[in-house]
């Protein structure tokens, strides 16, 4: 069957994309058709494998690069508003309109995967396959993260375990020197890729001294981890390797850092990552490829597709598509003023997709509670709530206008809107001096998005005057403030004890003003409350902790209440994901 013959409205996610890659191109072919070299390409079976990138690079060096285009969004609802989907849509609009393009998109945690979201592939007839193995675990990329970085964590307690139990002569024995770290100041926990709330907080160590120095630790998930921001911002595997050495697990007595390279566990480290330096390549269910690498969750994390995956494409493209996290409050500003910092690159447009389910809530409707049924207001016309839930849409054109881009919005098409809704949220977005354009790629794939796709190849032609918002020699609460109200809406900033003798230590090291600021934050409202939509006034962003990642270059606030750990719902995906024995299918994954 043709791809364009499948109707989405009567298929799964997971059955598309099943039918879908009976007609998919190979690995080499999708090579062949970047001009990339068989020995540039490290196949992991027939549809999928690695590039690498710096060889490429190296050949490519002298030829121009393609227009840059990011795709973020509106502040979305608990079930996202088809972001990843939007994004394999506009490459496969392109692929329609003849040009050579390339996407990048991260690749999914096995949280959101067993949880409530799904694995961020896309949806209807605009996603990125072979499904099944993009969602689980691919090439091993963040199975390498987890290792490296609960590495790091061995190194750490054992060497504590051994600190405390040998004198400074034992130890100068055995050739190691005295940390004497501070088990009340460890900066990183374990990880994990699962949303385990249950192992948040806990206590190691029991059982007696050979059970290690007892203390309190805990788990985050994984794609939080520093060693993912490395990933996705990582120039090449030696610009790897010297930030590895520089991640501060913990602090001493006296307050001064430990890091990996202090307890030599650094090269190990990189070398658990050695492989997933090199981006994956796979492909739309259109046969344009896609290059995923690096990890999601812009709430908790810098969740960008990586800095070397796009460097990679916009040699290889005339257009290069690549996907930040979230809304464009947290993905786009960290796209903004961190990743494109420390690429150099400078987009040409970016894309906000919003939908009229977002649009409703931010309006004032009900409660959009995942795995839940949606109430009847947004399954019927509502101009009211659409127009006034627009002030959300508002907020984050202008943060886009700000950085001196130029903004295209993709009303990504649900068959529920109506022509009065999409109407009002165009009349809006014109008013602010945007470009406006629907998109029905879910249902059409590329045909679909040829209207998205010309309104981005207009933008793209138009010069801009991007620019950060703010200079590394700004002091941090300066930045801080700067992203707090100029992004966020918010009037100012407010901090708990323990994160404003942080903030005043961090100030006063010159190393500070090297360092980018990754802010972390709830992606459910431009605020720091999940539950205040739209575009929030009146109100103070409280900082409760600034973490220190040095390796990556950033310093992370964090703000409210959210944590590096999610949860499990109580109706999650892996209820219905299953194995065909017949079929030797994987089911069920979205």
């Amino acid at each position: 069957m043709s791809v364009a013959k499948l109707d989405p409205t009567k298929l799964a996610d997971w059955q598309v994309a099943e039918e879908a890659e009976k007609e998919m191109k190979t690995v080499y072919q999708l090579a062949e058709g970047l001009g990339i070299k068989n020995e540039e390409l490290i196949p992991y079976g027939h549809y999928f494998g690695k590039v690498d990138f710096e060889a490429v690079l190296e050949r490519l060096k002298n030829r121009p690069d393609g227009k840059y285009i990011d795709v973020t969004a509106i502040t979305p609802t608990p079930l996202g508003e088809g972001k990843s989907t939007s994004t394999m849509g506009l490459v496969q609009g392109f692929g329609k309109r003849g040009k050579l393009v390339t996407g990048a998109i991260r690749q999914p945690s096995g949280g959101p995967t067993m949880n409530v979201k799904g694995s961020a592939a896309g949806g209807g007839l605009s996603q990125c396959i072979p499904l099944t193995p993009f969602s689980l675990g691919l090439t091993g990329d963040i199975n390498d993260i987890m290792n490296a970085h609960n590495l790091g964590m061995v190194a750490l307690t054992s060497r504590m375990q051994h600190e405390f139990n040998y004198d400074d002569a034992m130890l100068s024995s055995k050739k190691l020197k005295r940390l004497d770290i501070d088990p009340h100041n460890v900066e990183m926990k374990w990880i994990i890729d699962f949303c385990a709330q249950s192992l948040r907080e806990m206590t190691i160590g029991m059982g007696g001294p050979k059970n290690g120095l007892m203390m309190k630790s805990g788990f985050a998930i994984a794609v939080s981890s520093e060693l993912m921001a490395i990933l996705a911002v990582a120039t090449s595997l030696a610009d790897m390797r010297e930030r590895m050495g520089k991640v501060v697990v913990a602090y001493s007595k006296k307050g001064e850092p430990v890091t990996t390279k202090d307890l030599e566990v650094d090269g190990a480290m990189t070398a658990w990552m050695f492989n997933a330096i090199n981006p994956n390549l796979l492909q739309t269910i259109e046969g344009q490829p896609v290059f995923v690498h690096a990890g999601p969750f812009a709430n908790i994390a810098i969740g960008q597709s990586s800095i070397v995956a796009d460097r990679l494409a916009l040699k290889l493209g005339d257009y290069h598509v690549t996907e930040s996290g979230f809304g464009a409050d947290i993905g786009f500003e960290k796209f903004w003023n961190l990743k494109c910092r420390f690429s150099g690159l400078k987009p040409h447009c970016a894309v906000i997709v919003a939908t009229v389910r977002a649009l409703k809530s931010h309006g004032g409707g009900p409660a959009v509670p995942p795995g839940k049924p949606l109430d009847p207001v947004y399954k019927t016309e509502n101009v009211g709530l659409v127009d006034k839930g627009c002030t959300n849409l508002l907020k984050h054109i202008e943060t886009v206008k700000k950085a001196g881009i130029n903004p295209v919005v993709c009303i990504n098409s649900f068959f529920t809107d109506t022509k009065a809704e999409i109407a009002i949220i165009k009349k809006n977005v014109e008013a602010a001096g945007a470009r406006c354009a629907v998109s029905d790629h879910w249902l059409k794939g590329g045909e679909g998005a040829l209207e998205l796709t010309d309104a981005v190849i207009d933008a793209c032609e138009e010069k801009n005057d991007f620019k950060f918002l703010y200079e590394l020699s700004v002091p941090l609460s300066k930045r801080i403030e700067l992203i707090a109200k100029e992004v966020y809406g918010a009037d100012g900033v407010s901090y708990t004890p323990d994160a404003q003798i942080k903030l005043t230590k961090l100030e006063k090291d010159p190393e500070t003003s090297k360092l980018g600021t990754c802010m972390v934050k709830t992606h459910l409202s431009l605020s720091h409350d999940p539950t205040l939509k739209g575009a929030p006034k009146g109100w103070t962003l409280p900082i409760r902790d600034i973490l220190m990642y040095r390796g990556a270059g950033f310093v992370v606030p964090v703000a409210g209440a959210i944590t590096l750990m999610p949860g499990t719902a109580s109706d999650p995906a892996y209820r219905r994901v299953d194995v065909d024995v017949k079929r030797r299918k994987v089911t069920g994954v979205f």
